[in-house]
């Protein structure tokens, strides 16, 4: 990318959208936003915005990208997913299955594990491995520790997408609002690339769930 570093968030917006979300949004002062669960009036001036075709209810979107910089919209890796690229970075917003979910679109296979890795196979044929890519979203599985809204078995192939991605996430220490459990919203990114310290932004009353932010140094900023 041109800029030596570059700051990312991901929300899920629960569908919610109102000018304390905007504000919120704006305070946390992220150049890219990986949203989910978005609502059609979910706007932030100076941002583009790129949206997923997917459709959860209404015109609420699965997942949407939101970036200072100008973005190209890439086509959907996945039913739950949006992407686009940024001065040279593929980023993707995806929702992943969450255990009680229905064997209907966009989600297939008979139980949790399988409709993951459904989706986890469609995300990672699709995203590139000759450029570098920031994935993340509500992934609906924490990377270790107690699995409240996932599976086992589904996070082992969240684990293994992510190995052959070659990205880390980095948010997967962080708590999540659940005392005693870890995040299931996360922001992965290159293994080589350096970071500053996450940060989890606490969000009662305008979603379920907390928002996340990361600064990611690119190789030029770490001197690579």
């Amino acid at each position: 990318m041109s800029a030596p570093s570059i700051r990312v968030g991901t929300w899920n917006l629960a569908g919610r959208w109102s000018a304390a979300h905007a504000q919120m949004l704006k305070e946390a002062d992220c150049d890219v936003w990986l949203l989910t669960e978005v609502h059609p009036d979910t706007a932030i001036p100076g941002f583009h915005a790129h949206r997923g075709a997917g459709r959860i209810v209404g015109q609420r979107a699965w997942a949407a990208i939101l970036s200072r910089e100008r973005l190209e919209a890439r086509s959907d890796p996945h039913g739950a997913s949006a992407a686009a690229a940024v001065s040279g970075t593929v980023f993707c917003s995806t929702v992943l299955p969450w255990r009680s979910c229905r064997s209907v679109r966009p989600w297939s296979g008979s139980n949790h594990a399988a409709k993951t890795g459904a989706a986890l196979v469609d995300v990672l044929q699709a995203l590139p491995r000759d450029q570098p890519v920031v994935w993340g979203g509500d992934w609906n599985h924490a990377l270790s520790g107690r699995e409240y809204a996932g599976s086992a078995a589904g996070r082992e192939h969240l684990i293994t997408a992510l190995r052959e991605m070659g990205l880390v996430a980095r948010t997967e220490d962080q708590p999540h609002r659940i005392e005693g459990l870890l995040s299931i919203d996360h922001i992965a990114a290159p293994a080589y690339w350096q970071h500053r310290p996450p940060r989890r932004i606490p969000v009662d009353g305008l979603s379920d769930h907390d928002a996340y932010t990361v600064s990611l140094m690119t190789p030029a900023a770490a001197g690579h």
